[in-house]
Order: structure tokens, then C-alpha cells, then sequence
């Protein structure tokens, strides 16, 4: 079964968003400083996170196809 791909994406990057503002409040940067990198870090979390669960997908779609052309062979061969 796929996982959704947008809904992941979306929970890593608020996870990383938050993750990268407190450690930016707690090194003392500025509210503004901390809110642009957080902005920045939840974009590349969404985009990277996006290619990973696509790349899952695939990876697992080509195991269920695999897994059904083998049972497929198997009942042919036996019949």
C-alpha cells in the first residue's frame, strides 16, 4: 500500500520547522533570523522528504507487481 506522499512531507517539514526554531531561539538569534531559517529548513525538509516517500513507493509498487507476476508464473507453470 503507498503511503501519501503530501501529508508525510508536510508532517516532517512542521516537525523540522519547529525542531530548527527552538534550536536557533536557544543559540540566541534573533526571532526574525530564527523564523527565516526555519522557513528555509521546512522547505528543504518538504522536498526532500516528497523524493523519499516517492522513492518508497516505487520501491515498494515494484515489489507488489513483482510479488504478483511470480505468483502469476507459479500458478501457470503449475497448471
Amino acid at each position: 500500500m503507498p503511503f501519501h506522499v503530501k501529508s508525510i512531507s508536510i508532517s516532517f517539514s512542521v516537525l523540522f520547522f519547529f525542531i530548527i526554531s527552538v534550536i536557533g531561539w536557544i543559540a540566541g538569534l534573533t526571532p526574525f533570523t530564527c523564523c527565516k531559517r526555519a522557513l528555509i529548513g521546512a522547505v528543504v525538509t518538504y522536498i526532500a522528504a516528497s523524493f523519499v516517500v516517492r522513492m518508497i513507493n516505487r520501491i515498494l509498487i515494484e515489489a507488489m507487481v513483482r510479488a504478483k507476476l511470480n505468483q502469476q508464473n507459479g500458478d501457470v507453470s503449475a497448471g
